[in-house]
């Protein structure tokens, strides 16, 4: 049985078929990749801003469990801290039973760490921590880490059961006594190259019914 061949024209067509394919297919590539690359900031910004804010949950949740939390204790309070700068300053502060990964000691890792937020204006979020089994926990300011230089603040929001409503405040509350109250959820805020961005963390308590593991 005689078989037929591609003529020359046939040939010449199909390839023009194809290039205009591929033309438009990276048209349509490049274009994407533009668009793409135009929110690059944007992307990374809140890749950055998730972290960050897993970070915090995660941390301050590690906090309320056993066997870091003792029953009806408050795992996450506010404490009077003194940082190097010696600006001191009511901070969120809880501890930890060992270290976590962004600390870097100069020796051996201790346990029983306490740790503190603080948010300086054009730096950023810094985590202020010392070990308790230190022999100067007392004396010596916290060592510090720089956690995210794209943290421009963080506000406090406060349950009010008398009005049942939220009410945010940009510095902590204090009871009658001058005493700072901690809050029921954490507002942090982001910038970075004109864009802004707020993530609502709730400050968790120890569940009742929790067995002391002391």
């Amino acid at each position: 049985m005689r078989t037929r061949g591609f003529t020359l024209i046939e040939i010449v067509l199909s390839m023009a078929l194809v290039a205009l394919v591929l033309v438009g297919l990276n048209t349509f590539v490049f274009s994407m990749g533009e668009l793409w690359g135009k929110n690059a900031d944007s992307r990374l910004f809140d890749q950055h801003v998730r972290a960050v804010t897993r970070f915090l949950q995660n941390e301050m949740l590690r906090a309320t469990l056993p066997p870091a939390a003792v029953l009806n204790s408050t795992p996450v309070g506010v404490q009077y801290i003194r940082p190097e700068n010696g600006l001191q300053e009511n901070l969120i502060t809880y501890s930890e039973l060992a270290s976590n990964r962004i600390l870097r000691w100069q020796d051996v890792p201790l346990p029983e760490v306490v740790c503190s937020w603080q948010v300086r204006k054009d730096q950023g979020l810094y985590m202020l921590w010392h070990s308790d089994l230190e022999n100067n926990f007392n004396t010596d300011p916290p060592r510090e880490t720089l956690v995210s230089p794209l943290v421009t603040g963080i506000s406090y929001d406060y349950f009010d059961t008398d009005f049942n409503k939220w009410t945010t405040e940009t510095v902590l509350r204090t009871d009658s006594g001058g005493n700072p109250l901690a809050p029921q959820r954490l507002r942090v805020a982001f910038g970075y190259n004109g864009l802004t961005r707020e993530a609502l963390i709730p400050v968790p308590a120890i569940q009742q019914g929790m067995p002391n593991p002391w």
